[in-house]
């Protein structure tokens, strides 16, 4: 059964935006994780805070385009209440760090899952995830 790999929103917004620093790398990636035969997943946080940067930076028209191609082509994942409070806690342990809600959480459902996370954010490292490259 194919293995699904988290997905962050440098990935995803870096293969919406052709003028993104990684977007050559993120399409690349995309399909070398596609021809190992897994598939993306994404937190429902992580694709609201994806969807934000979509809509405010290629605008309304391109970011419901957006939003339907990621809906049809991931799978979608609910962070459970422990999820929550867990990223809570790194946020916590890493008062030195900028770290955002929405890679906590992902981060926690990484863990929980046993997943590797697809991310350009070295935050993800400190946190204990298991980076997919």
């Amino acid at each position: 059964m194919p293995k699904p790999v988290l997905a962050d929103t440098g990935p995803l917004y870096a293969l919406a935006d052709p003028s993104d620093q990684y977007h050559t790398d993120a399409q690349e990636q995309l399909e070398r994780l596609t021809a190992a035969g897994r598939f993306v997943a994404i937190t429902y946080s992580t694709l609201a805070e994806s969807y934000t940067l979509v809509l405010r930076r290629l605008g309304m028209a391109y970011a419901h385009v957006w939003l339907q191609e990621i809906l049809d082509g991931s799978a979608m994942i609910n962070p459970e209440p422990g999820d929550y409070l867990q990223a809570s806690g790194l946020m916590v342990a890493y008062t030195d760090q900028p770290l955002t809600m929405f890679d906590a959480v992902a981060a926690a459902v990484a863990e929980r899952l046993s997943l590797a996370v697809w991310t350009y954010d070295h935050h993800f490292d400190l946190m204990g995830s298991k980076r997919w490259q």
